[in-house]
């Protein structure tokens, strides 16, 4: 059975379709790379499945779960996290504090728990604290927990961000444009640390531009067009697709 299932899956904004038809599976353990101009959908896609816009049309399976119109925390507990294409990390907290904001939404401490301070809520951050700084460690800047986390340069905090959304546990991470704004050495970081993630067992499906990282670390490619599927194959394969070839090299779109 598919990790994650989309069937004829639609979202419109007025008169612009944003999403049309659209249908594509991820299987339980891979990278899948979704690509395609400006403008051909790939962020609308990401916010639909994470529950931040509902879906016009269509359906989301999640596990065999109907996840559509979901809100995005019932989504979230379910196994699917995400990073953003913007960098949402909090100013005046550390790298580690950051991380452990995606955790809490695993706690069992609720508001007024915390707010008394009672004895177990003290145990639970202190597990919460550890299990937080093994992933910072995981992601190789376990020596910046203690650090400002928007002093950090963009490829530590792009890690900061992975980790974050790492806290919750997913099966299924979310990735919209993980190597923008980066230079070619920190994409090249980014890239190893995904496929560091992915050798966890974690599925991830990522949004990106940058073509040569895609072709590295995926290992199966949709392309979106207007916000249409024209083409979903192995990095090989898409490589010499003709429409895509046209996409890319001849048509632009904005």
């Amino acid at each position: 059975m598919a990790l994650l299932e989309i069937k004829e899956l639609n979202r419109r904004f007025g008169g612009l379709q944003a999403l049309s038809e659209v249908d594509f599976a991820v299987e339980p353990g891979i990278i899948k790379a979704v690509i395609g101009p400006n403008g051909a959908g790939k962020t609308t896609l990401f916010n639909v499945i994470a529950g931040s816009l509902p879906p016009t049309s269509g359906s989301i399976h999640f596990q065999g779960e109907q996840i559509s119109g979901r809100r995005p925390f019932q989504i979230a507990r379910l196994g699917i996290s995400r990073t953003y294409q913007n960098i949402k990390l909090y100013s005046g907290m550390t790298a580690l504090e950051n991380v452990m904001i995606g955790r809490h939404i695993r706690g069992r401490a609720g508001f007024i728990a915390g707010m008394l301070h009672l004895p177990w809520t003290w145990q639970e951050e202190r597990e919460i604290r550890a299990y937080c700084q093994e992933l910072l460690e995981m992601l190789e800047i376990g020596h910046l927990a203690g650090v400002e986390a928007t002093s950090l340069s963009f490829g530590q905090q792009r890690a900061v961000e992975m980790a974050r959304a790492l806290a919750l546990e997913p099966q299924l991470l979310l990735l919209d444009e993980p190597a923008a704004g980066l230079n070619i050495y920190e994409t090249a970081e980014v890239g190893r640390l995904i496929s560091k993630i992915n050798s966890q067992g974690i599925t991830v499906l990522l949004v990106e531009h940058d073509m040569s990282l895609v072709m590295d670390i995926s290992h199966e490619i949709v392309v979106l067009s207007f916000g249409r599927k024209i083409a979903e194959d192995v990095p090989a394969a898409i490589q010499q697709d003709q429409e895509v070839i046209k996409i890319y090299l001849g048509e632009a779109e904005d």
